[in-house]
């Protein structure tokens, strides 16, 4: 039976006149748009679309009454709709993409798919008549313009494709300009306690960066109970009583995770961080609090400790070093320490005695699991790598930091360092920060990191921003007024030159050595993978060492220069060549010809030490040895034994078998014995099978075999010995001798043929002309130790003898001077005047204070030589922290040197890329630091850049850029140099398997690169290093121009991640008062929306005289005046100023609606995009109405898609900014803005401005989107309620 049938729906009533049938461009269902709709949402994908221009009605008269509209759902702006563009499927992967209107020939962002759009199919009349099939359904009616794969055209030349609207690149080029922002600011602001007004001011100038300054800490709430006494004493100035008062205020705080909360110092050097612990142990003590850790980095710095107590006032307060302690109880009676200090170093942290008791569990037992007292971690970045990078291993410094946190978790930590979090996965151990974990948007510190490496460096300089918002960070530095950095190149002359290119021509031949002689263990790969880890770090080494000795004549004449006006001199380096100096003394004694070469000596051990050979052959026996050796080869006796032997062997396996007793233990009687010791006097000749006394038979050494001396033929007559042989094994045994005196013949001459070429290499190494150890050799050009001070870290010295002939080795103290003293006698002698120039290392000059101090001697003014630039950057801040410091008559003077060799840069682009994280993380700005940004190719754009290089020399994709020295048009020239390339890159290792050089049969190169090595820049630089000058700089010009490619497009494509980027305008008004959007329960901090209007635009009158008082400085060009766009927009043409700016051949570009832009237009594209304008009324008059229009409408017009959302070009501009906390609600807003159309609005972009007016106000934050704010809002506020109903 049929199911009853239900019943008939009424029919739908007929639409309006005027309705249109449009395709959705999400689910492709067929919707009716009613007249007068121009924006909807479909009621099944909810995806908000638009109509396009196509399908708009007229203007419709006012008179006419407005038509009637079907009830539409709910509409709701939605993230991903461009509205100023079409939406349209991808005919590949399906994605729907936002299509500018005109645009030909395009890539699919998701699946690089080339398509193009049939604009002849475009049109009213077949969307409107669109069925339900669509177009790839076969039927009829094609809603959407079909896009279509086809191959891109070679040159990329698009000019033939015919387009229905005009892009304006005008407007392009704006928006690109505001997405870079404004002229930077100041980066330091002077600095006073904002919301403190205790003590005295500090006495010498301090500064914060203006990031930071933009961020105002909570109220402080702490009463500090030591202020009557620094009333009397000043002993700490206004700086350091506010760093004791926040600290005391986070201690008050707990986690949700139930420990309590932590600080964070990150004052830089010369600050006073020592006198500022003293002040916060001394206010603990205040409290009863007796017992406090100093964790700091060299034991001598325990004095250093007692001065600070002392100056602070708290003399009562014992100081007791640990490591001069036993490991026994420290509050025992042995020991006696009920109160005090406990001054650790992290070595000592990790120490741990005979018996296995640690010191940590020392300092456990002695403060107790409940401890509340105060930890300090002094030069905290010393535990930084508890989370290591890829290949590396986390420290036991940084297990212990953190296990000592674990073991006392109401523990008041003090984390303090000026370099604590040189980079994100640095702040591992500061789990007392509570940046994640229970409470926060991230659940474990991975998600942590990722999320700030994900953000780029404006997530990092939010991140300081944050700690200082909440209370738990505070970082002021000495003012760098005065001080001058700057990067000196030391040119290779032409000796060094001809040195370095035989250095690389050989490590280059002995590469190929190696790899010959590796041949010999291709079946142990651990040793020949060794032998090639060997190889690269000693390559890298010995060039790093060359690089070294080709600045010391810049660097003597840079000091002697320095000397000769009235300064004194400080040159930095990091390795002393102790260790290559040491081996060479006891090889050839303490009196030397000539100061010891480290790359010789370091060439030397490295071929003596590990160069491959064959096994080294057994000698051949000689003649009355080959009769022992015959017994070496005699099996055990055994099988044929006699049968009467063999039966009483069994009988008694038998009775111990069969013991009743059950027991284990078997212990024969003693006729069991007897028998044992008879049973092999009877043997069985294996001839004739007969048992006979083992005496009477012959036993043969080599097999075993037992026969009667008759049986054998021919008979044996001689004498029974021990060590016969039968016939068989006789003969071949002398054919194994014969044959092993061959096989160790042959192997002898190849392990002698090894052994020649090995000594050849090392005389070859010896002849070659390599320079002397940097450190000795700047000691004697500058005068000898009489005239350096040498604050380093290693015993000994080669001194040049009386009458200069030779060296002579010696140690560097003296009877009056013990070896744990001598770096402070120095240091003396420097500072009192004596000597005026010190040399300084990392391992001697840790705490070492060298500036140009009003209580010493020497007050010259210290010129800082970087020789040698250390490997990290919170090194290099402290290196130069040595120089820099409070109380000094003058600011130093920085010279970093470099070599004009390109693989050099791979030094300086460590320490760039850890400075410009170093001055955004800890200081709230990338340009806090030292300026290195432009050796920072380590970086997501090099490793692109990187790949081009390879790719292209390789011969898979095209070239980017043309190669250095090679025009477009010679095709000889870069075939050449690729061929060189080619070649350059197979000797250093990068290509590999290049087989007999000829090229394969499918056409490709012969190579690989493997795909580890096609992105890692720090191997790329690394093995840059060892090739010869020219084909260096050549690759590394070719590999900066591929760089340059790659960051221009991430700029054009608004990826370009640039940090904190500044809002300027003429004039920036706060409208309203800020929203409060979340407030952070634990500190009270919020998160506010801030709302402005900027008025950016430049007058008429403000124009011309900006160019007449260009001109009236005489730094005009003929090429600068007034432009106008050659191109036509709307009927009109856009005006500017252009004037020539710091770089020959680049203009400032001046506009009447966005001012001056960031970026300098090169003359090239100045004249291809405008032209100078002939009339100046016309150019005033077009100025003046581009000035007027901007006020209202963006550069799009009219009939802008996106309306009053659109800010490109616009005069007047609605700006919104995020400003207060910012990581707690990281990962909502992430996920908000990642629904934005434009990339420019996905990406996290931290601005600042300061508003204009007489009550300034600096505001640093995120910018949302104008048409994100609703959703960022809406999401915050979820965010919100969400936590509150947890």
């Amino acid at each position: 039976m049929a199911p009853p049938s239900s019943p008939p729906r009424p029919p739908s009533p007929p639409p309006p006149p005027g309705t249109l049938h449009v395709r959705c461009a999400g689910c492709e269902v067929i919707l009716a748009v009613g007249p007068g709709m121009l924006e909807f949402v479909c009621p099944g994908c909810n995806m908000a679309q638009c109509l396009p221009a196509e399908l708009r009605p007229p203007d419709v008269a006012p008179s006419r009454p407005p038509p009637p509209t079907l009830p539409p759902p709910e509409i709701r702006r939605l993230a991903g709709v461009d509205r100023t563009k079409v939406q349209l499927p991808c005919f590949n992967c399906k994605s729907i993409l936002n299509v500018p209107f005109g645009l030909a020939k395009f890539r699919c962002p998701q699946c690089d798919s080339v398509l193009t759009m049939d604009f002849s199919k475009f049109n009213r009349k077949e969307i409107t008549g669109a069925s339900s099939e669509g177009p790839r359904g076969g039927g009829g009616g094609g809603g959407m313009p079909p896009l279509s794969f086809s191959g891109m055209p070679p040159d990329g030349d698009f000019s033939q494709v015919k387009t229905e609207e005009e892009i304006n690149e005008v407007a392009i080029d704006v928006e690109r300009e505001e997405d870079e922002g404004g002229p930077a600011g100041e980066t330091f602001t002077d600095y006073r306690p904002p919301k403190l007004n205790l003590g005295e001011p500090h006495p010498d100038p301090i500064v914060e960066t203006s990031c930071l300054s933009a961020v105002q800490p909570p109220e402080p709430t702490y009463d500090i109970q030591i202020m009557p006494q620094l009333e009397r004493s000043k002993a700490l100035s206004c700086l350091q009583i506010e760093t004791i008062v926040y600290a005391c205020q986070r201690h008050q705080q707990h986690m949700p995770n139930g420990q309590r909360a932590g600080f964070f110092v990150g004052d830089g050097a010369g600050v006073g961080k020592g006198r500022t612990i003293a002040g916060l142990i001394w206010e603990n003590w205040q409290h009863g609090r007796h017992r406090a850790l100093w964790i700091s980095v060299g034991s001598d710095l325990k004095y250093d400790a007692r001065r600070d107590l002392d100056d602070v006032g708290a003399t009562c307060v014992e100081v007791h070093a640990l490591n001069k302690l036993p490991y026994s109880k420290l509050d025992s009676k042995a020991v006696g320490i009920k109160s005090g200090v406990v001054f650790v170093t992290y070595s000592s942290l990790i120490a741990s005695s005979d018996r296995g008791r640690s010191r940590l569990q020392q300092l456990v037992q002695w403060c107790g699991t409940d401890f509340d007292g105060l930890v300090v971690f002094d030069e905290c970045h010393k535990a930084k790598n508890l989370v290591a990078e890829s290949g590396s291993q986390p420290t036991r410094t940084g297990y212990a930091v953190l296990e000592l946190q674990d073991k006392m978790p109401d523990s008041r930590v003090v984390y303090c360092s000026a370099t604590g979090a040189s980079e994100p996965r640095n702040m591992a151990y500061m789990v007392r920060l509570g940046l994640w974990g229970a409470g926060s948007s991230f659940e474990v510190f991975k998600e942590f990191l990722g999320a700030l490496e994900k953000g780029g460096v404006g997530a990092l300089e939010l991140v300081a921003m944050e700690m200082k918002a909440r209370g738990m960070y505070l970082c002021r530095t000495l003012s760098y007024k005065g001080a001058e950095f700057e990067v000196v190149e030391a040119p290779l002359d032409e000796r060094m030159t001809a040195i370095y290119k035989r250095a690389a021509e050989f490590w280059a031949e002995l590469r190929l050595e190696l790899l010959s002689a590796s041949e010999y263990f291709a079946d142990d790969k651990a040793n020949n993978s060794q032998l090639w880890r060997l190889y690269w770090a000693s390559h890298q080494r010995f060039f790093r060492h060359i690089c070294m000795s080709a600045k010391v004549p810049t660097t003597v004449r840079l000091a002697k220069d320095a000397l000769s006006q009235e300064k004194c001199v400080v040159i930095g380096l990091q390795s002393t060549g102790e260790a290559r100096t040491e081996e060479a003394v006891n090889k050839y004694g303490n009196e030397l010809d000539d100061f010891v070469s480290g790359p010789r000596e370091l060439l030397l051990k490295f071929v003596e030490d590990y160069y491959p050979l064959p096994p080294k052959p057994e000698p051949v026996p000689v003649e009355e040895e080959k009769t022992s050796e015959n017994q070496k080869k005699r099996p055990p006796p055994a099988h044929d034994v006699s049968f009467k032997g063999r039966v009483r062997k069994v009988a008694k396996w038998q009775d111990s078998c069969n013991d009743e007793s059950g027991s284990d233990d078997y212990a024969p009687s003693e006729s069991e014995k007897e028998s044992s010791e008879s049973d092999d006097e009877f043997q069985i000749c294996q001839v004739c099978n007969a048992e006979d006394e083992k005496i009477l038979l012959l036993h043969c050494s080599c097999c075993g075999k037992q026969v009667h001396p008759k049986c054998l033929i021919p008979p044996w007559t001689g004498s029974m010995d021990d060590d016969w042989a039968c016939h068989s094994c006789r003969d071949k045994t002398d054919e194994y001798f014969k044959a092993r005196e061959k096989y160790v013949a042959e192997v002898s001459e190849r392990f002698e043929s090894a052994i020649e070429r090995k000594r050849k290499i090392l005389d070859l190494i010896r002849s070659l002309d390599l320079p002397n150890n940097p450190l000795d050799d700047l000691i004697d050009q500058l005068g000898g130790p009489e005239n350096v001070a040498e604050i380093t870290g290693r015993r000994g010295m080669l001194v040049r003898a009386q009458g200069g002939k030779g060296v002579i080795y010696q140690s560097r103290n003296s009877k009056d001077v013990t070896m744990e003293m001598i770096n402070m006698h120095e240091k003396t002698l420097f500072m009192s005047g004596k000597k005026f120039i010190a040399i300084i290392s990392e391992a001697g000059s840790a705490g070492v204070s060298l500036q140009a101090d009003r209580r010493a001697l020497n007050q010259r003014r210290r010129v800082h030589i970087t020789l040698e630039l250390p490997w990290s950057a919170d090194r290099a801040i402290q290196q130069f922290g040595r120089t820099h410091r409070s109380n000094q008559t003058s600011a130093p003077q920085y010279r970093l040197l470099f070599t004009n060799l390109g693989g050099e840069r791979r030094f300086a682009s460590i320490v760039a890329k850890r400075l410009e994280s170093l001055g955004a993380l800890t200081q709230g700005d990338r340009r806090a630091g030292p300026s290195m940004r432009e050796y920072n190719y380590d970086s997501t754009y090099g490793k692109k850049a990187l790949t081009a290089l390879y790719r292209g020399i390789m011969g898979t994709e095209p070239l980017k850029v043309d190669p250095p020295g090679c025009s477009s048009d010679d095709k000889a020239s870069k075939a050449d140099f690729l061929a060189k390339a080619r070649a350059a890159l197979v000797s250093v290792g990068i290509i590999r398997d290049t087989g007999n050089g000829k090229e394969k049969e499918n056409g490709k190169l012969p190579g690989r690169i493997v795909d580890s090595d096609m992105h890692d820049v720090a191997r790329f630089l690394n093995r840059l290093l060892g090739l010869p000058p020219d084909i260096q700089n050549r690759l590394f010009e070719f590999f900066m121009s591929n760089l340059d490619v790659v960051l221009q497009k991430a700029r054009n494509d608004g990826q370009l991640d640039s940090g904190i980027v500044d809002i300027k305008a003429n004039k920036i008004e706060m409208q309203g008062s800020p929203k409060t959007v979340y407030e952070d329960s634990l500190s009270g901090a919020s998160t506010v929306l801030f709302s402005f209007i900027l008025d950016r635009g430049v007058a008429w009158e403000a124009a011309k005289e900006i160019l007449e008082t260009q001109k009236a400085n005489g730094a005009g060009s003929k090429n600068d005046g007034f432009y106008e766009s050659i191109r036509e927009w709307m009927g009109k043409r856009h005006v500017m100023l252009a004037y020539e700016g710091s770089t020959p051949g680049h203009f400032k570009i001046i506009r009447p609606n966005v001012g001056e832009a960031v970026r300098e237009m090169p003359l090239a594209e100045l004249k291809g995009k405008y032209r100078k304008a002939s009339s100046v009324d016309k150019v005033a008059k077009c100025w003046q109405e581009d000035f007027d229009t901007s006020s209202k409408l963006c550069m799009h017009g009219l009939k802008c898609k996106i309306g009053s959302y659109c800010t490109i070009g616009k005069r007047l501009q609605e700006v919104y900014i995020l400003g207060g906390l910012i990581l707690p609600l990281w990962r909502n807003i992430e996920k908000t803005l990642n629904k934005q159309a434009r990339a420019s609005h996905r990406r996290i972009r931290v601005v600042r401005l300061e508003t204009t007016g007489e009550e300034s106000r600096r505001i640093v934050g995120l910018q949302i989107p104008n048409g994100a704010v609703d959703s960022v809002l809406e999401g915050l506020t979820w965010d919100h309620i969400d936590e509150d109903f947890d």
